[in-house]
């Protein structure tokens, strides 16, 4: 099961939206409390009020405390339709002088005597706020402390703290959304360097290993150095694997040439029929050996310049002329007719001069080897935005059900000696390396070709 992938943006979007919320969920119980701090204030404030005129409207009379409810102190509290009022005119000696006599708040009323004194409770059975209010009566006939109790239920005010509640939340949501589209704005512009140094390694050569140079904020400094160290590391390993093919390819070609040489000077004159035949077995041993080596080598060197060569424009048709000469010996049959046939003009090509070379030398030799009897053609031709090198003889051919295998390292339409199945293999790798291909023609009324097909080089942008 392929992992899901994770994004740097969505996970900081993620974690932004997470304090965000917290914090909005704070700011919304902050509000709800605050809301309801002001709603009990404005509320409280007109409890007071109601309950001063009622005391302000207290009068003693001939030794009787009397008691005449203002209007204006109801009015008040009746801006809250849907809350009910109730009240208690308590006396000095303790009696109910008006109102309610069953409103016990059970608070000790003398409390009040150094100040307005508030709370919340039940009477009969619904939640009420009070307030209780003294004034101290001075009469020479009657003196004493006098309390008023005001009690009111608490919808209007618990209304006033949930519309207040909802609009700071209302505020507090949208403030958060703001801020979270704008956290999104910033983190995609803070994270713009990251797809910037990616375009500049997208853009880079394959081949170019040097050290990235580019403006990057300090956070990206040691993730570019560890960049620049990790290319540092492969330059010196390309630049090993270079040494090494150059040393294999001396070692191993100089002593096999040495041998050839020497199983050449051999004198069979003198050797009866089974040693001349032994002879003859090792210098085709010798033969093959040398050859497959060459092509190992060969192979070994297209695969690592396909990697760290850069491409530049390369005439198709003298790079096939030099294949063409260095192929075909000078000892070659007489019998058998070679020709090269260049274009009428030159054929660019965007890529690497030795590794066509040495794709179209093997095509070259793999026709010398298993295919000619008596006619070896080389062409180099346009069709339209291609190049083309054809390579044809006048042998049995590849059947078409063999073509795809024979692209295939060490698989050979050939079961004799001698065939080892990486010519063909060198040139398809090398023709996808320039975004080309190998092809093959079908022997018929003509002969039997094979077509390295490469894009023509378009000077441009």
């Amino acid at each position: 099961m392929k992992q899901r992938e994770t994004s740097l943006f969505w996970r900081l979007v993620l974690r932004v939206a997470l304090v965000l919320c917290a914090g909005a969920a704070l700011l919304s119980a902050a509000a709800w409390y605050y809301a309801r701090a002001a709603a009990d204030d404005a509320y409280d404030r007109l409890l007071l009020g109601a309950a001063i005129q009622i005391t302000a409207n207290m009068t003693v009379d001939a030794g009787n405390l009397g008691v005449s409810l203002p209007s204006s102190a109801f009015e008040l509290l009746g801006l809250a339709e849907r809350d009910r009022i109730f009240y208690r005119v308590v006396g000095p000696d303790g009696r109910t002088l008006t109102g309610y006599d069953d409103l016990d708040t059970g608070v000790d009323v003398t409390a009040a005597r150094a100040g307005p004194v508030f709370l919340t409770t039940e009477y009969r059975k619904v939640p009420v706020r009070v307030a209780v209010v003294s004034r101290a009566l001075s009469d020479p006939s009657f003196s004493g402390w006098a309390y008023v109790v005001m009690a009111q239920t608490t919808e209007a005010r618990r209304g006033l703290a949930g519309e207040l509640t909802t609009r700071a939340m209302i505020l507090v949501g949208t403030m958060s959304l703001l801020a979270l589209a704008g956290t999104v704005l910033a983190i995609r512009y803070s994270l713009l360097p990251v797809d910037a140094l990616a375009a500049t390694l997208r853009a880079r050569d394959p081949q170019d290993l040097t050290p990235v140079e580019a403006d990057m904020p300090r956070e990206l400094k040691p993730f570019v150095g560890s960049i620049n160290h990790f290319m540092g590391r492969l330059d010196e390993r390309v630049t090993l694997l270079q040494r090494f093919i150059a040393d294999a390819a001396h070692q191993i070609r100089t002593p096999l040439t040495a041998l050839s040489a020497q199983v050449d000077m051999l004198d069979d004159d003198d050797l009866d029929v089974n040693r001349r035949r032994h002879l003859g077995r090792v210098r085709d041993r010798v033969s093959q050996l040398a050859r497959l080596t060459n092509q190992l080598l060969s192979h070994a060197m297209v695969i690592h310049r396909s990697d760290s060569v850069r491409f530049k424009p390369v005439d198709l048709g003298d790079i096939a002329r030099k294949a063409f000469r260095s192929t075909v010996p000078i000892t070659v049959d007489p019998d058998v007719v070679v020709s090269f046939e260049d274009c009428s003009e030159p054929v660019f090509v965007l890529g690497d001069a030795v590794s066509l070379r040495e794709a179209i030398a093997n095509i070259i030799d793999n026709a010398l080897q298993h295919g000619v009897a008596q006619r070896l053609a080389v062409r180099v031709r346009r069709d339209d935005d291609r190049a083309l090198v054809e390579v044809a003889d006048d042998g049995p051919g590849i059947p078409p059900g063999e073509w795809a295998a024979v692209t295939t390292r060490f698989v050979s339409s050939k079961t004799g000696e001698g065939s080892m199945g990486l010519g063909f293999a060198i040139a398809a790798e090398v023709a996808l390396a320039h975004r080309g291909t190998v092809r093959f023609l079908e022997k018929g009324a003509h002969d039997f070709t094979v077509i390295l097909d490469v894009p023509l080089y378009r000077e441009g942008p």
